[in-house]
């Protein structure tokens, strides 16, 4: 069953690629940089590249629903690191971009500290298969502060916004909704035969908000920077929440772990993040916008 999950995450990471190549550049050229709004999404709508890259973000996500359900979340959620590298080659030739050093060492410490936490996570952790009603509805709670921050800090502050936040909220709200993917498919699938009757209605609720106003976020990403970041955050700052909570609150953790290697994933964590930020910073699109805007 893992090696199946592996399959499917890594198949999924190459739909989510290109899909979200196809929709940046669809964002771009129809808001030409601008603040994306409501009539400007409805454009998107009619809009080709982006119904494309909309039908391969479903059935990247559908892979990874999957791959979710018969592996774990430790090692299912960092494979997606794959699709930044194949989305950075991909838009790059396609925008005939010439990737600068600094890129290529954000995108390569992105992709080594989330291959690194992942691998120091397998030896921490074990694979909880039971959720307890609490925990879940800690998850819930954690999960309504942090939409509540970045929902209001959205409403407040739409017009100053830069792309970086938008890919922290996406990566974080994406996060949650990994968790509780993972959460529903296994009441749906427990062994009690009550199926949908397990599943709780206010966790429906909660990946209904987040994987919404996460979808926005990613949406916005787009308009304000290239899809390199866009896919950064949702395969670095995604399951870095995800497995955090998993090592939190779900109980994940290994009564035995060696504080070296807490600290290990501490640092691989951070690693990845800072990867993340460098890229926001120094890919040469973001630079281009930068300099005119100064203009």
């Amino acid at each position: 069953m893992m090696w199946i999950a592996v399959l499917c995450a890594v198949a999924g990471a190459f739909f989510l690629a290109f899909g979200a190549q196809r929709q940046g550049s669809a964002v771009k050229s129809n808001t030409g940089g601008l603040t994306l709004g409501g009539s400007g999404f409805l454009r998107l709508l009619t809009n080709p590249r982006w119904v494309l890259g909309l039908i391969l973000l479903g059935i990247g996500t559908a892979l990874n629903v999957v791959a979710l359900t018969l592996g774990t979340l430790t090692v299912v959620q960092p494979i997606g690191a794959i699709a930044l590298v194949i989305t950075t080659i991909v838009n790059s030739r396609e925008e005939g971009i010439r990737l600068n050093r600094a890129t290529v060492v954000s995108i390569t410490a992105c992709v080594a500290g989330s291959a690194l936490f992942v691998l120091l996570a397998v030896n921490a952790v074990r694979e909880n298969t039971h959720v307890t009603a609490t925990e879940e509805l800690t998850v819930v709670t954690l999960l309504a502060v942090v939409v509540t921050i970045f929902g209001g800090t959205f409403i407040l502050f739409k017009r100053r916004l830069k792309s970086f936040f938008y890919i922290v909220g996406s990566g974080m709200l994406f996060g949650f909704v990994a968790v509780l993917t993972r959460i529903i498919s296994k009441q749906i699938f427990d062994p009690n035969g009550l199926f949908l009757l397990n599943v709780q209605w206010y966790s429906v609720i909660a990946i209904a908000v987040a994987g919404g106003l996460g979808s926005w976020f990613v949406q916005s990403a787009y308009a304000n920077g290239p899809p390199e970041l866009v896919i950064a955050g949702l395969t670095v700052i995604d399951p870095i929440v995800g497995i955090a909570i998993g090592i939190t609150i779900l109980g994940e953790l290994r009564d035995d772990v060696p504080a070296v290697l807490a600290i290990a994933m501490a640092g691989a964590a951070i690693l990845a993040i800072v990867g993340v930020i460098a890229l926001s910073r120094h890919h040469p699109d973001v630079v281009k916008r930068r300099r005119a805007a100064k203009k």
